[in-house]
């Protein structure tokens, strides 16, 4: 007996892009009128501690975050977001608040 398919014989299979699985190439994107390069790190290539622009709270060694950088800045002005905060950049303040208890570096 042969093993079962889930797609129907001689149908082309959904070839699934690098953006789709979160590692690898960069794409671009618009925010604010300048173009972003934006790069999804995996969980398992990090491993130092960042700090994310977005919420203020550190990014811990070992989860998957994005790297964006202005298009004409150099690689020494890449900032590290979590992937929630750099999706929800638009919705945010222009200043973000702290609480009382966090750090201030």
């Amino acid at each position: 007996m042969s093993p079962r398919r889930n797609h129907p014989h001689g149908a082309p299979r959904p070839a699934a892009s690098i953006q789709e699985s979160g590692v690898g190439g960069a794409g671009t994107e618009e925010w604010q009128g300048e173009e972003w390069v934006v790069r999804p790190i995996a969980g398992a290539a990090s491993t130092k501690h960042y700090r994310c622009p977005g919420c203020d709270q550190e990014i811990p060694p070992g989860v998957g975050h994005v790297v964006a950088w202005r298009d004409y800045d150099g690689l020494d002005d890449r900032r590290h977001w979590h992937r929630a905060c750099w999706n929800a950049k638009d919705r945010r303040t222009s200043k973000v608040r702290r609480s009382r208890n966090a750090p201030r570096y």
